[in-house]
């Protein structure tokens, strides 16, 4: 879905997010080319929809525009592990990595795993579990051979995590599918999915209009996906998650920003960096940090022009997201359309 800037914002309410979504519509497979998904393009200035296929979005960029991406890297956060007493088996879903053995993880089922337990997950690899999160998860200490390396070790005995709105278990594929052709540096529990549908082809042909291409980082946490319980939207906070932007790269976005040129981010979580990183109407700052930054509207956007992103679940932020920046009427239509 490519959207261009909203008009005034409104201020709405959770229950303006709803839609009737069919299970049926909801693909439990990916296609077997990348480049195969359908494009839909919502003009906002006129509420003009199109239908297109995806290479098709090299006809919306131009010489003097540039595209942001996510080099995000997911990995194999899924583990499996036995207690010590070996009376039960647990999962561990590792959602951030605190230092270079210390997690932050949920666990199932929670009620057997308690401060102070050893869970095996392979000979040689183990974690103790050293505190309770706010959240109901845990605090877990990996300990493995000094010669390993904590995400070679992840990736071999771990299973490639999928959204939840994916009614199958994981195959052996995932790992590579659910993951962008660009995507570099590890730490996202879930990939950012708008990006999924690039392959190198389409990058050369846009880069053969002109079109500059950047990537920056955002790790994308389980937080992106957490259900809005509250009807007004102020009162929601978003999880924290990771992102960062170099200085070199912040300043050739300003500089072609100060050209005219238009900034196309790629997917939710590249948009959530970029606002978050932006200084005013024409400048974004290099970052290091983290960002709980929660788009809705009326948020009025700084610095994107085009957004690329996947349909989104109702109620969703992501959803609050897209509305913010297309225009609510604009989106939801194109929803109805869509369905």
């Amino acid at each position: 879905m490519l959207l261009y800037q909203p008009d005034k914002p409104i201020k709405y309410r959770l229950s303006d997010f709803d839609y009737k979504l069919p299970a049926k519509l909801i693909a439990q497979e990916p296609a077997k080319r990348r480049e195969q998904a359908k494009l839909m393009v919502l003009h906002r200035e006129t509420g003009e929809i199109e239908h297109k296929k995806f290479p098709s979005i090299v006809n919306y960029i131009g010489p003097k525009d540039y595209a942001i991406f996510n080099d995000t890297k997911v990995f194999a956060a899924r583990l499996f592990a036995m207690k010590e007493q070996g009376d039960a088996r647990v999962e561990l879903f590792l959602l951030r990595q605190l230092t270079e053995n210390l997690w932050e993880a949920l666990v199932k089922p929670a009620r057997k795993v308690r401060i102070g337990n050893k869970l095996d997950i392979a000979p040689g690899f183990s974690c103790d579990v050293m505190d309770n999160t706010i959240s109901g998860g845990r605090v877990v200490r990996f300990s493995f051979k000094q010669q390993n390396n904590i995400y070679d070790l992840i990736a071999k005995h771990g299973i490639a995590p999928l959204p939840s709105y994916i009614k199958r278990e994981p195959v052996p594929s995932d790992k590579k599918r659910y993951q962008t052709v660009y995507a570099q540096n590890i730490g996202s529990v879930a990939a950012p999915t708008a990006g999924l549908h690039f392959t190198q082809p389409v990058l050369d042909k846009i880069k053969e209009k002109g079109t500059t291409l950047f990537q920056i980082t955002l790790h994308i946490g389980l937080g992106t996906f957490r259900e809005v319980a509250v009807e007004e939207l102020h009162r929601h906070q978003m999880d924290s998650e990771y992102y960062h932007i170099s200085y070199e790269i912040a300043q050739k976005i300003n500089k072609l920003k100060a050209k005219g040129g238009k900034l196309l981010a790629v997917g939710t979580s590249t948009v959530r960096a970029v606002e978050s990183a932006a200084m005013n109407m024409t400048m974004i700052a290099p970052r290091d940090a983290w960002t709980d930054k929660f788009i809705y509207p009326p948020y009025k956007y700084n610095l994107v022009d085009m957004m690329l992103t996947n349909f989104h679940q109702p109620k969703s932020t992501l959803l609050m997201m897209v509305a913010a920046f297309g225009g609510y009427d604009s989106v939801m239509k194109a929803y109805k359309v869509a369905i």
